[in-house]
């Protein structure tokens, strides 16, 4: 394992600072889970997504996205590196506070799922301009013209892929490579969220971008796939084996290789049908999700992100037990 090399400023030898950096961070993003002003002008996703479009011009090569991603990346793991290296100078404690800000801004959940919730309570009212607003704000799509249904869809199934782009993949690689790890994968999905389009012309600038984060996030959304549905049965009273059987039939059914596998363990939980107009369709259901359904889905992440931060956790001190007897 890597960490048993790394500067204690980047993984300290006692795991339980890891473990305080990562419920501190979790505890941060509840507490405090909108950016605005400065902070928002300092957040790593915002800092990143500007120099991504600054460096990455439509248009541009392979080889200039590839630069653009290297440049992007280690000028923020080298400015969050400092960060820890001082606090670490400083204090452990010092280190923990940082280290929890870092995963703070790497693994948000509660926005996400406050604004899913926002789309739900605006539909069950019958605001939808209220709820197409709130939901083109996490999907790419324009949902300007979708029906009622296909506007809860969008929002469940960014609920799904976010959950491992922005909470389940990040928290992997801060457990296995520290604070800066789950940075750098949120950084990389930045990356892909600014450039990885193959319209527009950033085919080419962007290809870079959107492979290293097809990569970094293969296993994560596989394993959040499948603990999506071993949840299902206490979260919504699926059956075990209906919920495997539709998630893994309509995993491969998106255009990305891992967004299939969250979104489709989530239909399969709820028991209903997600769809992108003219890309892709998971039927697990005959009807498109409604209101209530919408809130068993925010009920099924939230408990799929709980269950993740516990193993996480647990997983940080096994890592730190295989070392000490490696």
């Amino acid at each position: 394992m890597l960490r048993g090399f790394m500067p204690e400023f980047i993984y300290p030898r006692d795991p339980a600072y890891v473990v305080a950096a990562i419920l501190l961070g979790v505890l941060l993003d509840i507490a405090y889970p909108y950016h605005s002003g400065l902070a928002l002008r300092l957040h790593p996703v915002h800092t990143a997504f500007v120099m991504a479009r600054a460096l990455g011009k439509p248009g541009s090569s392979r080889v200039r996205g590839a630069v653009t991603w290297f440049t992007v990346m280690g000028t923020h793991l080298t400015a969050y590196g400092a960060l820890l290296w001082v606090a670490w100078s400083v204090s452990p404690l010092a280190w923990v506070l940082a280290a929890g800000y870092v995963i703070k801004v790497s693994a948000p959940i509660k926005l996400l799922i406050d604004t899913v919730n926002g789309v739900r309570e605006a539909a069950s009212r019958g605001d939808w301009g209220r709820a197409k607003e709130l939901t083109q704000g996490i999907v790419r799509r324009d949902v300007s013209s979708l029906d009622e249904g296909h506007v809860l869809s969008a929002a469940v199934e960014s609920l799904a892929e976010s959950l491992v782009d922005g909470f389940t993949s990040p928290l992997l690689y801060v457990a296995l490579l520290g604070p800066l790890g789950g940075l750098a994968q949120r950084i990389a999905n930045t990356l892909d969220g600014a450039l990885g389009f193959k319209e527009g012309g950033y085919a080419d600038v962007g290809w870079f971008s959107a492979k290293a984060d097809t990569l970094l996030n293969y296993v994560p959304a596989r394993l959040t796939a499948a603990l999506i549905a071993l949840l299902a049965p206490p979260a919504t009273g699926a059956v075990l084996r209906n919920v495997v059987r539709c998630w893994l039939r309509n995993a491969r059914v998106t255009e990305s290789v891992n967004a299939g596998h969250p979104i489709a363990a989530v239909a399969a939980a709820l028991g209903v049908t997600l769809e992108k107009p003219g890309h892709y369709t998971i039927a697990c259901g005959d009807t498109l999700p409604c209101p209530p359904q919408v809130r068993v889905a925010v009920k099924c992440v939230a408990l799929a992100a709980i269950t993740w931060l516990a193993l996480t956790t647990s997983l940080t001190y096994l890592l730190h037990v295989i070392l000490q007897y490696a």
